[in-house]
């Protein structure tokens, strides 16, 4: 599989590496969060990179190609960050319905502490209760780059759909009644047809 390799003060270098190999490395414990050690050609020293962006199949689903992104260790990076939510409210046991408005955070943090993503607990929410990014407290060495009024989790009533049902009445009007019969005046006398 193609990729680039990039990065301040570093030289853009084109790499090809065995898709099986960099899905590997992506899947461990940190899957896209990780850090690699990537070596490029005959250098003897790796560079501490991370996966910035990729390309996929759109027919296929497979990997076409990927961006990494050279970092230094001691230097914060900003990265996003899924949202999970955990445990379960009781507004939904009550019926309410829980909606995750926020899929992804974006947080700044050094590369060893950016989390594999943020965890929501839910466990405390009733109908009408709300979570906004104000009430949550960031890991240890994690900054929130979002707007403290981002709106991550809200427990509502679910709507009802009420579907009107057209009922037929007694003593409705035929159709055509009230209007002439064909050959017929409005006084419902027999026209005399033209000659």
């Amino acid at each position: 599989m193609p990729g680039v390799l990039y990065g301040q003060a570093f030289e853009p270098r084109a790499f090809v590496v065995p898709e099986a190999e960099l899905r590997h490395a992506l899947r461990g414990e940190h899957g896209a969060h990780a850090i690699l050690d990537v070596v490029v050609g005959d250098e003897k020293k790796p560079h501490s990179a991370i996966l910035k962006d990729y390309q996929r199949d759109p027919v296929r689903g497979g990997l076409l190609h990927v961006d990494l992104h050279v970092i230094r260790l001691d230097r914060p990076i900003q990265s996003s960050v899924a949202v999970a939510l955990v445990g379960e409210a009781p507004g939904a046991k009550a019926g309410g319905v829980v909606t995750s408005s926020a899929r992804e955070l974006s947080v700044e943090a050094l590369p060893a502490q950016v989390p594999d993503q943020i965890e929501v607990d839910v466990s405390s929410l009733e109908i009408g209760d709300l979570l906004h990014l104000s009430d949550l407290t960031p890991p240890e060495g994690v900054v929130f780059l979002d707007d403290a009024d981002t709106l991550l989790v809200s427990v509502t009533l679910p709507s009802l759909v009420v579907e009107e049902v057209e009922e037929e009445v007694e003593g409705e009007e035929v159709e055509g009644e009230g209007e002439a019969a064909e050959g017929e005046s409005p006084t419902g006398e027999a026209e005399a047809p033209s000659e």
